[in-house]
């Protein structure tokens, strides 16, 4: 590497574990930063899985506060976190490289466009039993997309657990760090066994993602969020745009 890349991924990392804690958007962050190094599009995406571990560890050691209480919820979804996780990363290391570059593009700038989207006012009333398997379903396919790729999958994530409970942003982001969190871990160690991890980015990069995440769930407590959201979201277009330009040209 450079002399000058690890300051770039530990800033990359730093930015993108206070944006994924807080927005969601991590690998909108770092994805694009490892690209600029020149590593092609799958070992930069499983060395940013590899790295993300990290993000959670800040984010969930930070969001001890808002965790409490949910304990029943944790037992029931991350179960569902981690077998989703596990898939989403086997399905990545089944398909061609050539195939996730050309559909990674679409993902992002979905995903960013998703932000945009006015969220709805939380639902009300006691738990249902259809309810609940909607969630649980919703949570699993979420945390697939995230062991797969994950861009923008805390979003998802986010606006599935706002519309399905009536727990409030600060806590509902908490939880949904601590899914995501599973999530990557299993993938990340399905990636680190038979992916092509570049071990010499995932230091300094995960070394920003832990100071990064560590932050964020103090800025979801004191900041809104909507400003935030949109802006990411246009940066996150303005990335799917450059990206799409380079493999579809």
């Amino acid at each position: 590497m450079h002399h000058l890349d690890p300051l770039w991924l530990l800033l990359a990392g730093f930015g993108g574990g206070l944006v994924g804690s807080v927005a969601g958007l991590a690998s909108l962050v770092s994805y694009p930063a490892l690209l600029a190094l020149g590593i092609p599009p799958v070992a930069a995406n499983v060395t940013n899985t590899v790295a993300l571990v990290f993000s959670g560890v800040g984010s969930v050691s930070a969001s001890r506060r808002e965790l409490t209480g949910q304990g029943q919820r944790i037992r029931q979804l991350a179960g569902l976190a981690v077998l989703g996780g596990l898939s989403g990363g086997v399905i990545l290391l089944a398909t061609p490289s050539h195939a996730f570059a050309r559909v990674a593009p679409v993902l992002i700038g979905a995903s960013s466009l998703a932000l945009l989207v006015p969220r709805s006012s939380p639902i009300e009333g006691p738990p249902t039993r259809a309810r609940g398997v909607l969630l649980a379903l919703g949570v699993f396919l979420v945390t697939l997309y995230a062991g797969y790729f994950g861009a923008a999958a805390g979003v998802v994530l986010l606006a599935l657990l706002l519309q399905s409970t009536t727990e409030t942003v600060p806590r509902a982001t908490a939880l949904k760090n601590l899914l995501l969190a599973l999530a990557n871990s299993v993938a990340a160690v399905a990636f680190a066994l038979e992916g092509p991890v570049r071990w010499t980015a995932v230091a300094p990069l995960a070394l920003g993602f832990l100071a990064g995440g560590r932050l964020g769930p103090l800025v979801v407590r004191k900041a809104p969020g909507g400003v935030l959201r949109a802006a990411i979201a246009l940066a996150g277009v303005g990335v799917a745009i450059h990206l799409g330009l380079d493999v579809y040209r």
